[in-house]
């Protein structure tokens, strides 16, 4: 993860490697998700909500995102 910041807004981003090992911008700030783990033992299923950050990519939240779309004009 490298930081940075928004050539286009000014907000501070992180840039990631996808899976497939392009770029990707995300929101440097994570939000606070609820994820749910089920734990199965000795018979009895039991759910647990966990709090994890989850980052979200800089093109949904950056105003001027259109500007770097590739391959639409």
């Amino acid at each position: 993860m490298t930081e940075d910041t928004c050539k286009s807004c000014g907000a501070p981003i992180l840039w990631v490697e996808t899976e497939k090992g392009k770029a990707m911008p995300l929101d440097a700030a994570p939000e606070q998700r609820v994820m749910l783990v089920q734990t199965v033992a000795k018979g009895a299923t039991k759910v647990k909500g966990v709090v994890v950050p989850c980052y979200r990519a800089h093109f949904a939240t950056c105003p001027n995102a259109d500007a770097h779309r590739k391959g639409k004009e």
